[in-house]
Protein backbone atom coordinates (compact mmCIF):
# COMPACT_ATOMS: atom_id res chain seq x y z
CA UNK A 1 0.00 0.00 0.00
CA UNK A 2 1.32 3.44 -0.98
CA UNK A 3 0.62 6.13 1.63
CA UNK A 4 0.34 9.84 0.78
CA UNK A 5 0.23 12.76 3.21
CA UNK A 6 -0.59 16.43 2.81
CA UNK A 7 -1.13 19.33 5.18
CA UNK A 8 -3.15 22.52 5.30
CA UNK A 9 -5.71 24.59 7.12
CA UNK A 10 -8.54 23.60 4.76
CA UNK A 11 -10.81 26.44 5.84
CA UNK A 12 -13.80 27.45 3.71
CA UNK A 13 -13.52 24.27 1.65
CA UNK A 14 -13.62 25.00 -2.08
CA UNK A 15 -13.02 23.28 -5.41
CA UNK A 16 -9.28 23.96 -5.22
CA UNK A 17 -9.11 21.94 -2.00
CA UNK A 18 -11.11 19.11 -3.55
CA UNK A 19 -8.85 19.11 -6.63
CA UNK A 20 -5.64 18.86 -4.62
CA UNK A 21 -7.08 16.11 -2.40
CA UNK A 22 -8.23 14.14 -5.44
CA UNK A 23 -4.84 14.51 -7.14
CA UNK A 24 -2.97 13.63 -3.94
CA UNK A 25 -5.07 10.48 -3.49
CA UNK A 26 -4.32 9.49 -7.10
CA UNK A 27 -0.61 9.29 -6.15
CA UNK A 28 -1.23 6.38 -3.81
CA UNK A 29 -3.72 4.11 -2.06
CA UNK A 30 -4.20 5.85 1.29
CA UNK A 31 -4.40 9.63 1.88
CA UNK A 32 -3.66 11.20 5.25
CA UNK A 33 -4.48 14.89 5.70
CA UNK A 34 -2.89 16.88 8.48
CA UNK A 35 -4.96 19.93 9.31
CA UNK A 36 -3.64 22.84 11.31
CA UNK A 37 -5.08 23.07 14.80
CA UNK A 38 -6.52 26.37 15.98
CA UNK A 39 -3.49 26.86 18.25
CA UNK A 40 -1.06 26.21 15.38
CA UNK A 41 -2.97 28.64 13.17
CA UNK A 42 -2.58 31.28 15.89
CA UNK A 43 1.20 30.72 15.84
CA UNK A 44 1.11 31.19 12.04
CA UNK A 45 -1.01 34.37 12.48
CA UNK A 46 -3.88 32.74 10.60
CA UNK A 47 -7.45 32.61 11.75
CA UNK A 48 -9.78 30.02 10.28
CA UNK A 49 -13.47 30.67 9.95
CA UNK A 50 -14.27 27.10 11.02
CA UNK A 51 -12.86 25.47 14.14
CA UNK A 52 -10.39 22.60 13.93
CA UNK A 53 -13.14 20.22 14.99
CA UNK A 54 -15.46 21.35 12.18
CA UNK A 55 -12.72 21.38 9.53
CA UNK A 56 -11.77 17.85 10.58
CA UNK A 57 -15.37 16.68 10.28
CA UNK A 58 -15.69 18.25 6.82
CA UNK A 59 -12.48 16.61 5.56
CA UNK A 60 -13.47 13.23 6.96
CA UNK A 61 -16.58 13.40 4.76
CA UNK A 62 -14.54 13.71 1.55
CA UNK A 63 -14.19 10.39 -0.24
CA UNK A 64 -10.54 10.92 -1.19
CA UNK A 65 -9.46 11.32 2.45
CA UNK A 66 -8.73 8.17 4.47
CA UNK A 67 -7.44 9.70 7.70
CA UNK A 68 -7.33 13.19 9.22
CA UNK A 69 -4.71 14.09 11.83
CA UNK A 70 -4.02 17.33 13.71
CA UNK A 71 -1.02 19.40 12.68
CA UNK A 72 0.24 21.03 15.86
CA UNK A 73 3.61 22.44 14.75
CA UNK A 74 5.99 22.81 11.81
CA UNK A 75 8.32 20.11 13.09
CA UNK A 76 5.94 17.17 13.23
CA UNK A 77 6.09 16.26 9.53
CA UNK A 78 9.12 13.96 9.84
CA UNK A 79 7.51 12.19 12.82
CA UNK A 80 4.28 11.74 10.86
CA UNK A 81 6.13 10.42 7.80
CA UNK A 82 7.85 7.81 9.96
CA UNK A 83 4.81 6.98 12.11
CA UNK A 84 2.48 6.36 9.16
CA UNK A 85 5.05 4.90 6.72
CA UNK A 86 4.45 7.71 4.23
CA UNK A 87 5.70 7.19 0.68
CA UNK A 88 4.67 10.54 -0.84
CA UNK A 89 4.48 14.00 0.74
CA UNK A 90 2.26 16.41 -1.23
CA UNK A 91 1.82 20.18 -1.05
CA UNK A 92 0.57 22.88 -3.39
CA UNK A 93 3.18 24.44 -5.64
CA UNK A 94 2.97 27.69 -3.71
CA UNK A 95 5.21 25.80 -1.23
CA UNK A 96 7.64 24.63 -3.96
CA UNK A 97 11.09 23.96 -2.52
CA UNK A 98 10.06 24.60 1.10
CA UNK A 99 9.85 20.90 2.00
CA UNK A 100 12.67 19.48 -0.12
CA UNK A 101 14.46 18.43 3.09
CA UNK A 102 11.81 15.70 3.42
CA UNK A 103 13.12 13.99 0.27
CA UNK A 104 15.45 11.90 2.43
CA UNK A 105 12.34 10.30 4.00
CA UNK A 106 9.91 10.02 1.07
CA UNK A 107 9.04 11.38 -2.36
CA UNK A 108 8.04 15.07 -2.29
CA UNK A 109 5.51 16.31 -4.85
CA UNK A 110 4.30 19.88 -5.37
CA UNK A 111 0.96 20.01 -7.19
CA UNK A 112 -0.20 23.03 -9.16
CA UNK A 113 -3.03 24.96 -7.59
CA UNK A 114 -6.44 25.44 -9.18
CA UNK A 115 -6.33 28.82 -10.97
CA UNK A 116 -8.38 31.75 -9.65
CA UNK A 117 -9.48 30.16 -6.37
CA UNK A 118 -8.13 30.42 -2.85
CA UNK A 119 -9.50 30.75 0.65
CA UNK A 120 -7.93 34.21 0.86
CA UNK A 121 -9.71 35.35 -2.31
CA UNK A 122 -13.02 33.98 -0.99
CA UNK A 123 -12.56 35.84 2.32
CA UNK A 124 -11.68 39.05 0.47
CA UNK A 125 -14.72 38.72 -1.80
CA UNK A 126 -16.98 38.15 1.20
CA UNK A 127 -15.60 41.31 2.86
CA UNK A 128 -16.22 43.24 -0.37
CA UNK A 129 -19.88 42.16 -0.41
CA UNK A 130 -20.61 43.11 3.20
Amino acid sequence: MKTVITYGTFDLLHVGHVNILKRAKALGDYLIVGISTDDFNAIKHKQAFYSFRDRKKILEAIRYVDKVIPEKNWGQKIKDIRKYGVDVFVMGDDWKGKFDDLKKYCEVVYLSRTPNISTTSIKNNLKYHE
